[in-house]
């Protein structure tokens, strides 16, 4: 054996060498007996200090992290007005329609808390300018960019349409096309099935319900004072075209970018945990497989190997879990073809293994097997804290996510899988940069302990030589 090479590498001690050695010595002393027998007294004391030891880093763990989700999901409701949305208004030439007026009026108060049981119940509505937004097409493509979570607009002429429809009695007059609902649920279900949709259907339903009541009253009030024959000719148009009085004016939601499968949610959280547990797996077999050959490797070699080998055994891990999703029908196709976006959905899914597995197999080096698993504790928890709900209506220390890997990594799944808004580049640049970082941290914290350790056996030798 190749003495520098010796030299350089060391042998990798368990901090814990000398107890197990202590007590497999032990074990092979004496007869069995029960737990209380005296004479296992030293290793009944020593049992119960590992398991009382561990009992309470796990309560200290439970302090320390746990609370990291709970408080990522426990004022979700106090900061919706986070989320953002526009108000257009194209009723008349001006805006100056009826309805128009009325649905800008009753958005602006709730912008400010005004009529909801909560202050905090409602969106932020900003306003804006139709020309800002010319076409409902314009207005789509805004909330699919993610430039708002919602917008509402008043159709054009809608007030003007209803006094056309109910002079004529136009059957074909749909009171749904008055105003149309725009959101994305896509981007994130759990905030627009929670707070945007019920938020604003609410707010249109009442809003259109006190409207239709006073315009319907109007109307009415007309006809009483009109000449007969104008009455007879309006309770005929009525006959022909009854919603006009049924339901004047209504709003039609549409989601541009469905939730399309409940199964949509394993590849969006949950099976980002279960990425985190599988390569760290791959960590707790690599510590015990590389300690056989590790002796026998100069440093750079070992280094190299460290980090090299568990990037080539992901990859088929992490394809093998892509394949796992095809039986159920997950939307590949939705923004690429099929198989680009399935291949696609491998890249992301190989780079957040990868930057998650090798951040467990740099800190393995400095807490040992033993502790290491209170360290995964933190990766799942701080990274799944930012990935169910939106960091914006979160409080502020989740900023923290913008950088971790599973918010980036969900964010591309919902590009792949519901044609959200393309941020892939950013997306794959900060996975990449959590490997990059664990490229250079698995060598720095390796060198790192090989010093410590030769430090260590150069006083050892010392201290024998000074009792020779």
């Amino acid at each position: 054996m190749d003495s520098d090479r010796n030299s350089n590498i060391g042998t990798e001690v368990d901090a814990h060498e000398e107890e197990d050695a202590y007590i497999k010595k032990e074990q092979t002393q004496g007869e069995l007996g029960h737990l209380w027998d005296p004479e296992i007294a030293h290793l009944r004391k020593l049992y119960f200090k590992i398991l009382g030891m561990t009992t309470v880093l796990l309560f200290i763990s439970i302090w320390l992290f746990f609370p990291i989700y709970w408080g990522s999901l426990g004022e979700t409701a106090q900061h919706a007005p986070s989320l953002k949305g526009y108000v257009i208004n194209r009723d008349g030439s001006a805006g100056e329609g009826l309805l128009g007026q009325t649905i800008v009026a009753a958005f602006e108060a709730n912008s400010r808390g005004e009529g909801v049981p909560d202050e905090k119940q409602h969106l932020t509505w900003t306003v804006v300018d139709s020309t800002y937004l010319a076409s409902n097409d314009d207005v789509a493509h805004a909330v699919v960019e993610e430039e708002v979570w919602a917008a509402v607009v008043v159709n054009s002429d809608a007030t003007s349409l209803l006094t056309s429809a109910r002079a004529s009695g136009n059957s074909s007059y749909d009171p749904r096309k008055a105003v149309t609902f725009y959101y994305n649920q896509g981007r994130n279900e759990i905030a627009a099935n929670t707070f945007i949709v019920p938020y604003t259907t609410a707010l249109l339903q009442s809003t259109l319900s006190t409207f239709n009541a006073q315009t319907n009253g109007q109307y009415f009030a007309a006809l009483a004072n009109a000449a007969e024959a104008t009455r007879q000719e309006a309770v005929a148009a009525i006959s022909r075209a009854p919603q006009t009085v049924s339901q004047p004016f209504g709003y039609q939601p549409v989601n541009l970018r469905p939730y399309t499968r409940s199964a949509s949610q394993a590849v969006l959280l949950v099976g980002q945990i279960y990425i985190i547990i599988l390569s760290f797996m791959i960590t707790m077999n690599h510590d015990f497989a590389r300690g056989i050959i590790s002796p026998f490797l100069r440093f750079r070699s070992y280094a190299r190997m460290r980090v090299f080998v568990p990037l080539v055994v992901y990859l088929p891990l992490s394809f093998s879990y892509a394949m796992v999703n095809l039986p159920f029908k997950i939307t590949f196709g939705a923004k690429y073809n099929y198989a680009g976006g399935f291949f696609l959905f491998w890249v992301f899914v190989y780079l957040g293994m990868s930057g998650l597995g090798l951040a467990t197999e740099a800190m393995i080096t400095l807490l040992t097997p033993r502790f290491i698993a209170y360290f995964l504790i933190a990766l799942i928890i701080s990274n799944v804290s930012v990935a169910s709900v939106p960091i914006v209506i979160q409080p502020t220390f989740y900023r923290y996510g913008y950088g971790f890997p599973v918010f980036h990594l969900a964010q591309a799944v919902r590009t792949i899988v519901f044609n959200t808004k393309n941020r892939l580049g950013l997306n794959a640049g900060v996975l990449i940069a959590w490997v990059v970082l664990s490229m250079i941290t698995v060598p720095l914290f390796t060198w790192l302990l090989r010093r410590k350790e030769e430090e260590e056996e150069k006083r050892k030798n010392a201290g024998r030589d000074v009792a020779a």
